[in-house]
């Protein structure tokens, strides 16, 4: 698991999950029914992410650390 990416984890009403978005993976994103599974399929997505990327000679971003919203 590559878990050095920033994951953003909230609750949608809309959706009655937890929605955890992997904002440096454009499109990365999970949810999950607990705070803890959507954080851990998070991190199952960013490999398949990854994974996917690396199979269409895409380009992987390197992870920056905590980004920084005005």
């Amino acid at each position: 698991m590559n878990s050095k990416y920033e994951i953003i984890i909230y609750w949608s009403d809309k959706d009655g999950f937890y929605i955890a978005e992997v904002p440096e993976l454009a499109g990365c994103m999970a949810d999950g029914d607990t705070y803890a599974s959507a954080l851990d399929n998070a991190q199952k997505i960013i490999d398949e992410w990854i994974e996917t990327a690396q199979l269409m000679n895409r380009p992987v971003p390197a992870p920056k650390g905590r980004l920084i919203f005005a």
